[in-house]
């Protein structure tokens, strides 16, 4: 074989133009991507952040910007409705642990006793894609206080004075959890599915071969190699109970009294209704600053308890 007659700072020129136009291709091909992130979320989380520390109705224009450095921080420890919808939201959170065991469990049952698995994995998954609006107008109808199916149902038992539930300030939240709680079974349950498939047979068969009963083998095979899944999905669902909002803005809009007001509900309230944007900038700083403390946490601790 023929070595190369060229020099080789010749073809090291070569080798690092052609590096380079790769290089430039690769950012050519990802950079509708990477404008569109710049745009869309980068740029809006800096600007927030930084508005944080300011006074400004945007009516007002750029000129009605006031810096009041920490003054809006400050304020918030002294704000009785921002306190209630954080602790709303920190209530809201024990949904998740609901959902991912009844979605365990029904996971458990379908890919291993029930037929006409295919019916019910769309079946419990109808309620995540459907629309919030409608989810909230069936919902709405299901808890009507006077004749509400619910209601009818507790009555025919004997309970003579039913919960108002999103009428009553007392039960408000605890509904929007049950609603929270059916909607979100259908997409945990077909992840549990999921992972499930991707556990090994031959444990299980290595298992009934030692004598091991079905608690057993709940205990040392499918829960231990289903909790990467788990974290997942605890992960994810935790930074979603932050972000509620839909279901709250079409059944209470926070009410009755505040009591099912979460943080980006009255996130919203403050920006767009009373037209507080320096002050909502500064709940948007605090809401990022809890969801990053909770997720860093998850992840220094998912050590001690996730196998992969």
């Amino acid at each position: 074989m023929l070595a190369d007659p060229r020099p080789l700072s010749v073809r090291g020129r070569k080798l690092r133009t052609l590096r380079r136009s790769e290089t430039i291709s690769g950012f050519l091909f990802v950079s509708p991507m990477l404008i569109g992130v710049t745009v869309m979320v980068l740029i809006p989380i800096i600007a927030t952040l930084v508005l944080g520390f300011a006074d400004w109705n945007f009516v007002q224009g750029w000129d009605g910007i006031r810096w009041v450095g920490l003054d809006n921080f400050k304020s918030l420890l002294q704000d009785d409705m921002f306190k209630k919808s954080v602790l709303n939201n920190f209530v809201f959170l024990l949904t998740v642990p609901v959902y991912m065991l009844i979605s365990m469990v029904l996971a458990i049952l379908i890919d291993r006793y029930v037929y006409f698995k295919g019916y019910f994995k769309v079946a419990y998954f109808v309620p995540y894609i459907s629309m919030t609006v409608a989810v909230a107008v069936v919902w709405q109808v299901l808890f009507q206080p006077s004749y509400g199916p619910i209601n009818e149902l507790l009555k025919s038992i004997g309970i003579a004075n039913p919960p108002q539930w999103i009428a009553d300030p007392n039960y408000a939240l605890i509904s929007i959890m049950m609603i929270s709680v059916w909607i979100s079974i259908g997409f945990n349950m077909i992840i549990y599915i999921a992972g499930l498939q991707s556990i090994p047979k031959d444990l299980y068969e290595a298992a009934d071969i030692d004598g091991a009963n079905g608690w057993t083998k709940f205990r040392r095979i499918t829960f231990p190699l289903l909790s990467s899944t788990s974290f997942f999905l605890l992960v994810t669902g935790i930074i979603s109970t932050f972000k509620v909002f839909d279901i709250i803005a079409v059944m209470t809009q926070g009410g009755p009294i505040g009591s099912t007001t979460m943080m980006v509900w009255y996130l919203y309230d403050t920006a767009f209704i009373n037209l507080k944007v320096g002050y909502a900038s500064s709940i948007a700083g605090v809401l990022f600053a809890f969801v990053l403390l909770i997720t860093l946490g998850q992840w220094a601790v998912q050590k001690k308890w996730v196998n992969y």
